[in-house]
C-alpha cells in the first residue's frame, strides 16, 4: 500500500513565531549580579550547600571555557574566581518570564501567545503585515526590544505551524538568531536531520526502536510504509509519519503532540534511596501528585508507566507501562499499578530517580463505575475535595502520612517554586 500524497495547499500556512531566550536562567541571574551573559561565567545550582548538586543553568562562557553544563554536579566546577555561583531563583524568573509576555502583547493579542516554557513561547503573527511588516522584521523587532528592556538575548524560528517554527528554531534559528522555514525547506533542511534525536519529539527511547526498522534520518522516516509505521507504534506512528514530512494542524496552544496527551512527574531525589520500603512511599507522593493534575483537567487515563533510575554508581534502570481496563484519576488506583510494576521489575538497586505518567487520556465524565467497587465514585469525589483544599490553603494542607516520614519529599518540595527555591 503507497503512503497518502501530501498536498501542502491544504495544510495551514501561517506565520508562528517560535521565541526562544538563549541561557534564560543562566543569563538572568548574570544580570541581576550586574554581569554581561554572554560573556561572564556563571552557574545557576540547585542547592549550593550540597556538593554533589545539579547545575540548573550555565552561562554560553562558562559552558565554552570550562565544559560546564546542564547537568554537571557543584564539586566539577572548578575554584576559579572568574567563576560566580547562583542558586536558582524561581520567582525572579517567572517575573521575568511574565514580563517578556507582556512585551508579546504589543505586537498580538493574547489568543495569539502560547508560552510554551518560562523561557519559550510561539506567537502567531499571521495578518499583522499591516502594522508591523514581515514575520522577519518583527522577529527581528522582538529580538532588538527584549535586548533593550531585558538585556536578554533570543533566537527566533519562523514557520507555517507550531511544529515547523520549533523545528526551525530548534535546527537553524539558534545558531542564526533568526531563520524562517517553509513547506519548501523540508526536503533540504528537515529531511537530512539525523540522528533522530535531534528531531524535536523524538527521544532516545523512540529513535533507538526506529532505527531498529532501518530508520536513521527524518528523510526516511517521511518515506517510511504509514501502515507499517502505525502498526508499530499506534497513533504515535501516525504523528510521526506526518511530522517528518513538516505536517502540524494543532491550534497555537495545543499540544504540538496532540494524540499523545498524557500527566506525569518525575523527581531527581535528594539522596540515595537503597530501602524499597522508602522507595514506594515516594511512588504513593508522585501517584497523588499526577492525579491531581489529572483532575484538575477532569482527565482520567488507562496506562500508568512506572519509570526507576538508579543511583549513578550503579547506573540503569527501567521503564514500564501498564493499561488497566477501566481509566482512572483516583490515586490509590494508580499507586497500585505502578508497586506491582515496581515489584516486578526492581533489582534490589539504590534508586535515585523516580517517574510517573497517566496517559491513554479520556474525559473524567466517561469513567466507569463498578458493580464490583461501589466505594469507587465516593473515591474519586474525594480526590476532588482534597484537590480543592489544597488548592485554597496549599499544598502542604493535606498531605499522607508518608510525607511525615524521612524518606517523603512532598512537604519539602511545597516550599518549592518550579522545583526550586524561590528565593
Amino acid at each position: 500500500m503507497t503512503n497518502p500524497t501530501i498536498d501542502y495547499s491544504t495544510f495551514p500556512d501561517r506565520k508562528i513565531l517560535c521565541v526562544d531566550m538563549k541561557s534564560f536562567y543562566a543569563s538572568c541571574a548574570a544580570i541581576a549580579k550586574g554581569l554581561d551573559p554572554m560573556t561572564s561565567h556563571v552557574a545557576v545550582v540547585a542547592d549550593l550547600k550540597r556538593p554533589g548538586s545539579v547545575v540548573l543553568a550555565a552561562s554560553p562562557a562558562l559552558k565554552k571555557d570550562f565544559g560546564i553544563r546542564t547537568g554537571s554536579r557543584l564539586f566539577e566546577i572548578p575554584d576559579d574566581p572568574r567563576i560566580h555561583l547562583v542558586s536558582a531563583q524561581m520567582r525572579m524568573y517567572l517575573e521575568i518570564s511574565t514580563e517578556i509576555t507582556r512585551l508579546f502583547h504589543r505586537y498580538v493579542p493574547k489568543e495569539a501567545i502560547h508560552t510554551y516554557s518560562v523561557d519559550e513561547s510561539f506567537l502567531d503573527v499571521t495578518g499583522t503585515e499591516k502594522l508591523w511588516g514581515s514575520a522577519w522584521e518583527v522577529a527581528a523587532m522582538i529580538r532588538k526590544e527584549m535586548l533593550e528592556t531585558f538585556h536578554l538575548h533570543c533566537a527566533i524560528g519562523i514557520g507555517p505551524n507550531m511544529l515547523m517554527s520549533k523545528l526551525c528554531l530548534d535546527l537553524d534559528a539558534k545558531q542564526k538568531g533568526i531563520e524562517e522555514w517553509t513547506y519548501d525547506d523540508i526536503r533540504t533542511s528537515l529531511w537530512p536531520v539525523s540522528p533522530l534525536s535531534e528531531m524535536w519529539g523524538i527521544g532516545s527511547r523512540m529513535e533507538k526502536r526506529l532505527n531498529r526498522l532501518g530508520i536513521t534520518t527524518v528523510g526516511q522516516l517521511a518515506h517510511f510504509p504509514l501502515e507499517q509505521l502505525e502498526k508499530v507504534f499506534g497513533v504515535m506512528g501516525n504523528q510521526l509519519y506526518y511530522h517528518a514530512n513538516g505536517v502540524d494542524i494543532s491550534e497555537l496552544g495545543a499540544p504540538i503532540m496532540s494524540g499523545q496527551i498524557s500527566f506525569g512527574k518525575s523527581q531527581i531525589l535528594m539522596r540515595d534511596y537503597p530501602d524499597p520500603e522508602e522507595v514506594k512511599y515516594v511512588i504513593l507522593e508522585m501517584c497523588e501528585e499526577v492525579a491531581k493534575r489529572a483532575r484538575a483537567n477532569h482527565k482520567a487515563g488507562r496506562t500508568i508507566s512506572l519509570g526507576i533510575g538508579y543511583s549513578k554508581d550503579e547506573g540503569g534502570g527501567f521503564h514500564r507501562s501498564r493499561s488497566i481496563q477501566t481509566a482512572t484519576n483516583i490515586t490509590t488506583e494508580i499507586y497500585d499499578v505502578c508497586i506491582e510494576l515496581f515489584h516486578e521489575f526492581y533489582r534490589n538497586q539504590t534508586v535515585r530517580k523516580i517517574s510517573i505518567a497517566l496517559s491513554n487520556i479520556e474525559e473524567d465524565e466517561g469513567m466507569q463505575l463498578s458493580l464490583f467497587e461501589p466505594e469507587r465514585d465516593k473515591k474519586r469525589d474525594l480526590g476532588y475535595v482534597m484537590d480543592t483544599i489544597r488548592d485554597k490553603f496549599g499544598s502542604d494542607a493535606l498531605l499522607r502520612a508518608v510525607s511525615y516520614t524521612k524518606a517523603g519529599t512532598a512537604k519539602h518540595r511545597s516550599r518549592l517554586v518550579g522545583g526550586h527555591y524561590a528565593e
